[in-house]
């Protein structure tokens, strides 16, 4: 398997494989010695696994890290983990993986050594100090009408999310949706370590559930996550119809269906990833009256997505992901119902 990374990694010209480790420990070892640009560090490796190892390059020598994974729940979960503590990003290896099957993965591969040479050390390095914690506290405020919020976020996603979703008191009163770029399992997995850390209920949607308030419903991988209202109810559907934007589930698809049903009462919040998904779904959103939040790029891993929605003029607020959860809450709220302008 390393000899097959090597050669694909080695056939490119702005590329050069300068070592490889057989367990965690020569990893860390070869690492802080030859100090590569990027390292691609496998979740399940002898003496340590791909968790102790991120953990420890990341404070002695920050690196560019994509893991690799395989389709397990165990390194679904330590996988997210990884992302959150600073892993540029994944890439899953194929079913049944052989070192021959791994040549199908190759161009993702490649797409994302490149895209983690334009990401800043810092922004790997900067973790957000909030709680990390449940905590009973409930806001004082008071929601108006029917509402949703619905989130777009990619490459990146996990650490910003781990910012947002565990600031939003319990008695949000609107349902969140989240459409994370991310293969099956995985985004149970996020789902999963979410809703540990939350004071709202966080799951992986199901075909054909009642959308309800105070839950958080994550988009399955592979899947695009559509709402079809009828009998005063919203029922969420799954939908394995072509990727948009390359990505499937995609945010614009979500976004477009909301924004019908919800229309002025939809909150959008695009943040950190590669790519234009959710701008076209951002647009529908402005149309019908709702509110658009842009990631600022002081906290985005990848200013991608939310640079699209910014520079096409429908983010009605900037801002970095740590301050986000507040502004959701605001405009949530009646007292500020009716406010908008640009932050």
């Amino acid at each position: 398997m390393r000899m097959v990374l090597k050669d694909i990694i080695d056939q490119q010209p702005d590329m050069k494989v300068v070592g490889f480790a057989k367990d965690g420990v020569e990893a860390i070892d070869k690492i802080i010695t030859l100090k590569p640009d990027v390292v691609t560090l496998d979740i399940e490796m002898p003496k340590k696994n791909g968790l102790e190892v991120l953990s420890e390059i990341m404070q002695k020598s920050p690196t560019r890290i994509i893991m690799v994974s395989s389709l397990t729940s165990n390194d679904a979960d330590i996988t997210i983990e990884c992302l959150e503590k600073g892993a540029f990003d994944f890439i899953q290896k194929p079913a049944g993986s052989t070192s021959w099957t791994f040549r199908d993965v190759q161009d993702e591969l490649l797409n994302k050594i490149r895209e983690s040479m334009k990401v800043s050390l810092d922004k790997l390095t900067t973790v957000q100090h909030i709680p990390r914690r449940k905590s009973r506290k409930r806001l004082d405020f008071n929601i108006v009408g029917q509402k949703i919020v619905l989130i777009a976020s990619s490459t990146g996603g996990p650490r910003s999310l781990d910012v947002i979703i565990p600031q939003l008191p319990e008695n949000l009163n609107a349902p969140v949706i989240i459409i994370q770029h991310m293969p099956p399992g995985f985004t149970k997995s996020l789902a999963d370590r979410l809703d540990k850390i939350s004071n709202l209920r966080v799951k992986e949607a199901e075909d054909g559930e009642i959308l309800q308030k105070n839950i958080v419903y994550v988009a399955p991988g592979d899947y695009h996550l559509g709402l079809k209202g009828n009998d005063f109810k919203v029922r969420l559907f799954l939908d394995k119809s072509e990727k948009i934007n390359n990505v499937r589930p995609a945010a614009d698809f979500t976004f477009d269906l909301a924004a019908e049903i919800y229309k002025e009462n939809s909150i959008a919040v695009i943040l950190t990833g590669m790519g234009r998904d959710g701008s076209k779904g951002a647009f529908k959103i402005k149309h019908y009256g709702g509110k658009v939040i842009s990631e600022a790029k002081e906290t985005c891993v990848v200013y991608g997505m939310p640079k699209v929605v910014a520079e096409e003029g429908y983010a009605d607020y900037i801002l970095p992901n740590y301050k986000i959860p507040e502004k959701i809450v605001e405009l949530l709220s009646n007292s500020n119902a009716s406010k908008g302008g640009k932050v």
